[in-house]
């Protein structure tokens, strides 16, 4: 079994992907996700989020909202609003937002290569979100939402993508955030075939956004058998995937917000800090350009703070990581908040919101101060996967995100 092979997707109908291209299903509420819906009978949130099409009261995890996806799917498919097609290929899926172009390319990645670390991890998840994938794709026998992937130093890949691209595409379309979505069918069996031996070559895949559809496509594929259970590997064997080379993925700041200050004052704060940190006033927002680079905003002024090298670890993966240098020498010893993930007293501030929302929100006295961070490097994130260890929670913001809609992979 090789590490991705082709698949045969579904998809938009011809000229229908405007229609149907959807935000991913988890940067979006509910009341968001039934905003953006409204009058787009088309739209794949009817299929990634159908709580909007039902009683606002719902549970989105009632087995009637996982029904509700499965039959929006039947009935897209029914109108040709989606197709399969007919021959197992690959898809060119390029991303261009803002000055960023990333190319990769659509796969089906195998799960046995995800539980064997060649696809390797960085991140945990939570059993509420991983029950959330397993539910939908039972429900709707499809991974409709994919993983992003990352992959290091494939200059001969990266060249093939490119030379697709030359040709017109069958998807493009500029979404309402301003993101272009291209994307290629690549099914010429040599093209196919080039691309599984190029793939098959690299040591490891990355994921880089997706933890929660990869762990729930593996426990789908458990509960199925495995390849064992059916004479070799089955589609659910595989979980849908984009691939893209890592020097061209962009990772955003992910900044905190403190809702207080642990009993000090912001003059006492600002003296704390500086037993570790070099503190000092700044004219405007900070955006911070060294890992060891943080800005504060506290009682309506910013500070630029730069902590000092002998607190910086020179050969830990996460240890340098700047969310870690920031925990380690203030959150934790100056708030008591030794669990991010579940400590209502910190906040988060991600994407492209920019710094200028920290002091926004401080300002309308949402939280007592905020930190801006440097954002996590492509290197650090594969270094720590590299490792075997997992990353802060909150660590990477990636943009631009895939949209839900583009490819499905279909359990047959």
């Amino acid at each position: 079994m090789t590490l991705v092979q082709p698949f045969r997707a579904l998809r938009p109908g011809p000229g229908r992907a405007a229609e149907v291209l959807a935000p991913p299903y988890d940067v979006l509420s509910s009341d968001e996700a039934r905003l953006r819906a409204r009058a787009k009978p088309w739209s794949f949130l009817h299929i990634s989020k159908p709580e909007i099409d039902l009683d606002p009261a719902i549970d989105p995890h009632d087995p009637a909202v996982y029904a509700k996806g499965r039959e929006n799917l039947d009935r897209m498919v029914a109108e040709g609003v989606l197709i399969r097609d007919a021959t197992p290929g690959y898809y060119v899926y390029r991303l261009t937002w803002r000055d960023r172009v990333q190319t990769g390319l659509a796969v089906a990645a195998s799960v046995a290569d995800y539980e064997s670390n060649r696809i390797r991890k960085h991140e945990l998840t939570t059993p509420v979100k991983e029950d959330d994938r397993v539910h939908q794709i039972e429900a709707v026998n499809a991974q409709t939402g994919p993983v992003m992937l990352a992959y290091r130093d494939a200059p001969g890949l990266d060249a093939l993508l490119a030379q697709v691209t030359e040709t017109r595409g069958a998807v493009d379309v500029t979404a309402d955030d301003g993101v272009r979505h291209e994307m290629w069918v690549v099914d010429g069996p040599e093209t196919v075939a080039q691309l599984t031996r190029m793939i098959e070559a690299l040591p490891a895949l990355y994921i880089a956004d997706g933890h929660h559809r990869s762990a729930a496509a593996a426990r789908v594929a458990a509960a199925r058998g495995g390849p064992a259970a059916h004479g070799g590997a089955g589609s659910h064997d595989h979980f849908l995937a984009v691939m893209f080379p890592d020097h061209q993925m962009t990772i955003l700041d992910y900044n905190r917000l403190m809702k207080d200050l642990d009993g000090r004052t912001p003059a006492e704060l600002l003296a704390a800090l500086g037993e570790r940190f070099e503190v000092t006033l700044a004219d405007g927002p900070v955006r911070p350009a060294a890992p060891n680079a943080f800005g504060l905003f506290v009682d309506g002024t910013w500070y630029a703070l730069t902590l000092h090298p002998e607190f910086v670890p020179a050969d830990d993966p996460v240890g340098r990581l700047p969310i870690t240098l920031l925990s380690k020498n203030a959150i934790e010893p100056l708030f008591g908040i030794t669990d991010q993930r579940r400590d209502k007293r910190i906040d988060f501030v991600g994407g492209g919101r920019g710094v200028e929302e920290l002091s926004r929100r401080v300002t309308a006295g949402d939280a007592a101060a905020a930190f801006s961070l440097y954002p996590t490097q492509m290197v650090d994130l594969m270094a720590v996967a590299d490792a075997g260890e997992i990353m802060p929670p909150k660590s990477t913001w990636f943009e631009p995100k895939l949209a839900d809609g583009m490819v499905s992979h279909v359990l047959d």
